[in-house]
């Protein structure tokens, strides 16, 4: 661990009681073709687990999953410690209370059903297409698409939501674009898991754009950490997920080194 990393972990290692919020694809698991597949490598778990028993030091999930999925690749049970934030903070998992969702209507049901009808339809004639049915909506991955057709993958749909559903949110990211009609963002999401935890800091971690958000928002006590190559509104970037776990195991070990 470089002194770098060991200096800006300095301010959360003290924190009186601190939220770890972690995005999930990218960030703890690798990117893969089936997302389903998705797993933690086991020195992101190992790290998470240790966090998990720090003294004072609450662990969160925040993804844009839906929340049923990200339990399935989080392998997460009713017996876990660990908080969700699924659906960009959407809907929430919290031990002792289970699920906490901001609610859908049914018109909005309604119309995320036709239009996945509609967007799988219409982009049938382009091999590797996996329109993913989510909770406040539905992604567009392209990741084993020929990048030649993916633009127009993403046109095909883009037109069918602006004419359907103007007043959806859009959002892009690694190989995939989401289309829901709930608004919240990780930014809200993290707020939602700072209140509800009574957290003094946070770290916050994750790899792509929609995690910048999230990044953009946090206060001087906080931490951002990105899981890539900069550019980043993160104050610290570690290249890949061995890295960042290295950097959680030493935010565990000092968590528990400065309660002794």
């Amino acid at each position: 661990m470089t002194a770098h990393y060991q200096s800006a972990l300095s301010g959360v290692s003290h924190a009186e009681r601190l939220l770890v919020a972690l995005d999930f694809d990218g960030t703890l698991s690798p990117l893969v073709d089936d997302p389903m597949s998705a797993r933690m490598l086991p020195a992101a778990r190992a790290a998470v687990e240790s966090l998990c028993q720090s003294p004072d030091t609450i662990v969160a999930l925040v993804s844009g999953r839906s929340l049923v999925d990200l339990r399935v690749i989080a392998e997460h049970d009713d017996e876990s410690v660990i908080l969700l934030a699924g659906s960009h903070g959407a809907e929430f998992w919290l031990p002792g209370e289970g699920i906490a969702s901001h609610g859908e209507h049914d018109e909005d049901v309604q119309l995320r059903n036709r239009l996945h009808t509609l967007a799988v339809e219409a982009t049938a004639h382009v091999d590797g297409v996996w329109i993913e049915p989510k909770t406040f909506g539905f992604g567009v991955h392209t990741r084993r698409v020929n990048p030649q057709h993916a633009a127009d993958v993403h046109r095909i749909v883009d037109e069918l939501v602006a004419r359907e559903a103007p007043t959806w949110r859009r959002r892009s990211g690694h190989n995939i674009v989401e289309y829901a009609f709930r608004h919240e963002g990780k930014d809200s999401a993290v707020a939602e898991l700072r209140a509800r935890t009574n957290a003094t800091a946070v770290l916050f971690a994750g790899d792509d754009v929609t995690d910048e958000d999230a990044l953009a928002t946090l206060g001087p006590l906080d931490l951002g950490v990105h899981v890539g190559a900069p550019p980043s509104a993160a104050s610290i970037c570690v290249p890949d997920i061995p890295a960042f776990a290295e950097l959680l195991d030493t935010l565990a070990a000092e968590r528990s080194r400065a309660r002794e």
